[in-house]
């Protein structure tokens, strides 16, 4: 499975994508290896995770993707995303994030997608407003975003 925008490729992680990346292609935080191990015990999981996003015309990983688990019992599932500084303010982050949810909302289960950014991450705050998301709330120096799929 692979999602496909004009200037990106998406691609969910697994072991033996992440085992051909080497240190100097992109760095693999704590956070893919957390979602690979939990992968190994729910393969349901697979898809609600994390995704590579690589950049089609240099073929390099410029970020990652996905969602923080399964849809829940409110038929929502919350986004994050990040893009590495050489490749930040190009709209890489808006094309992969719309992609990812028009996946999600292809799946019967999801009905919403919910995300939070720092209050002062204004670069996030520009994403989220790109993609209609409506900032619901502010809690504890984090603003609340959510899209539901009859909005879309």
């Amino acid at each position: 499975m692979e999602l496909q925008t004009q200037r990106l490729k998406i691609i969910p992680c697994t072991d033996e994508l992440i085992s051909i990346i080497t240190p100097d292609q992109y760095d693999i935080g704590p956070h893919i290896y957390k979602y690979l191990d939990k992968l190994k015990e729910d393969y349901s999981l697979f898809g609600w995770g994390v995704w590579l996003v690589v950049n089609k015309e240099e073929n390099t990983i410029i970020g990652d993707i996905g969602f923080k688990g399964k849809p829940n019992s409110e038929h929502t599932v919350e986004v994050g995303y990040g893009i590495v500084p050489s490749a930040q303010n190009k709209g890489y982050a808006t094309e992969a994030v719309r992609k990812i949810i028009d996946w999600a909302f292809t799946n019967d289960e999801v009905e919403k997608v919910v995300a939070e950014c720092l209050i002062d991450n204004y670069a996030s705050i520009k994403v989220l407003e790109k993609l209609k998301m409506n900032r619901t709330e502010a809690v504890d120096g984090m603003f609340k975003w959510e899209l539901k799929k009859n909005q879309k």
